[in-house]
């Protein structure tokens, strides 16, 4: 389409459009390895709400294929690139343009760097809680695409719970504003919570309002379990659960998974016992002491090898760097299938008894971490490079295991999205009637069908 490109490229301010495959290379696919990628027209990276809406009316007017991107952070392949498609990169529309702290709210660019935003409300005493594992690079664009969740979400909740509104580029090229400022508000369809999680499937984000709590928060307290097994430290979850306490972060990490972290870091963490529980709680005063003890005391009683709550600061915030640092450490060692399933908390030890069952049935090395608080899994596949029979049993296992998630009243994606790997699994999980009412809700609001075609729906 060279004279197509011409005219994109007349519409556009000079080196906003890429074509080079040098340089267009590390924007078509996120982090998701076992994902396919397809071949791009172009990288487009804007640096405005109006070089965004002429964008995409370029690609309405040519039925051009968009794929919004922010940092590639993403791990289902819903930034992949499709065939003769435009990837939209957002990363360069990276601006904080408000930040206000009598209506505790914040309004950003989708460029902008999570832990980025985190310092900036902080430097104006508030706290913005959604923190992925990935806050010190995901942008808050893909954030919103995919309502990210993260460590503290088990008790601050998720992004969705934060976003109050939204502008966003949309059908043959409108801007439009959704959501609101106000605290409160229910005039219309929620279509601003609509747009949360769609994975770029219903239009272009390029604005962000979010709200804000006070800050600065009460000293974290920290509880650590080593256990023997992923049944047992499910149990310990369960009792948390069962006790009504509510942790500010509740965290399992795998030996598998420290080992990979040492031999990166040598940070000295692997000999801590087969699967280690993190537990933080960050009430005030006396209440926050009486809770880190109650989390002490579930783990002990549920069977913990040993438990402790942590006297060193520097120590407990080795142990949550090392969940952080779990999905890069781990990726050192082959190509990662990441999973993403969601559970009743009452159902973390039925389903980590299952995952160590499908793994030991498939000959598959899976890796486990997990915010174990809320029941958001995340098995991780290892296999070989090259070792076609292990690729295959390892993705007939990631298969099992969405099944199983289902079957105990769960979800296949609590925060990763559905993207390219998990269609099948959405299939099964919502059900003809209710995929239908998705379809019908694409259509009317994409009736070119260009927005990350492919992705979410087969």
């Amino acid at each position: 389409m060279p004279a197509a490109l011409a005219e994109l490229r007349g519409l556009l301010p000079q080196g906003r459009v890429l074509t080079d495959p040098d340089l267009t290379a590390r924007y078509l696919h996120d982090e998701a390895e076992w994902a396919p990628v397809g071949a791009a027209l172009a990288v487009v990276r804007p640096a405005g709400t109006a070089e965004v809406r002429d964008t995409v009316a370029w690609c309405a007017r040519h039925r051009v294929p968009i794929v919004p991107r922010g940092a590639g952070t993403g791990l289902s392949g819903g930034a992949n690139a499709v065939d003769g498609c435009v990837v939209l990169a957002m990363d360069a529309m990276d601006a904080v343009t408000l930040i206000d702290p009598a209506e505790r709210l914040a309004v950003v660019q989708p460029g902008v760097v999570n832990d980025d935003l985190r310092r900036a409300c902080a430097q104006r005493g508030l706290w913005y809680p959604p923190d992925p594992a990935s806050a010190p690079w995901s942008t808050i664009g893909g954030n919103v695409a995919t309502n990210a969740g993260g460590l503290c979400c088990v008790k601050y909740g998720v992004t969705r719970d934060y976003v109050l509104g939204l502008e966003a580029v949309v059908g043959a090229g409108e801007v439009v504003r959704l959501g609101r400022r106000t605290a409160k508000g229910v005039a219309g369809y929620d279509l601003c919570g609509l747009m949360v999680g769609s994975e770029g499937t219903l239009g272009v984000i390029t604005e962000v309002t979010v709200r804000l709590r006070p800050g600065p928060r009460a000293a974290e307290r920290t509880v650590a379990g080593a256990f023997d097994s992923l049944r047992a430290a499910g149990a310990a979850v369960a009792a948390v659960t069962a006790a009504g306490l509510e942790p500010s972060a509740l965290e399992l990490v795998d030996r598998e998974t420290l080992r990979a972290v040492d031999a990166w870091k040598n940070m000295g963490l692997s000999a801590e016992g087969e699967v280690l529980l993190l537990a933080r709680c960050d009430a005030p005063g006396a209440a926050g002491e009486a809770e880190a003890d109650a989390l002490h005391r579930c783990f002990t009683e549920a069977g913990a090898a040993w438990s402790a709550r942590s006297t060193d600061q520097a120590e407990a915030d080795a142990l949550f760097s090392a969940r952080r640092l779990a999905y890069p450490a781990l990726e050192r060692l082959g190509p990662l299938l990441t999973e993403d399933v969601c559970v009743p908390r009452s159902a973390v030890p039925e389903m980590l008894a299952r995952i160590e069952d499908i793994a030991a049935r498939h000959d598959t090395r899976i890796a486990n971490v997990a915010h174990a608080g809320d029941g958001n899994l995340h098995p991780m596949f290892i296999t070989p490079r090259g070792d076609d029979a292990a690729r295959t049993r390892a993705q007939d296992a990631f298969e099992q295991i969405v099944d199983a998630a289902v079957d105990l009243g769960g979800t296949v994606t609590g925060e990763h999205g559905v993207g390219l790997l998990k269609r099948r699994g959405m299939e099964r999980e919502l059900g003809p009637q209710v995929l239908a009412m998705h379809r019908a809700v694409k259509a009317a609001l994409d009736p070119a069908g260009i927005f990350n075609p492919g992705k979410v729906f087969t």
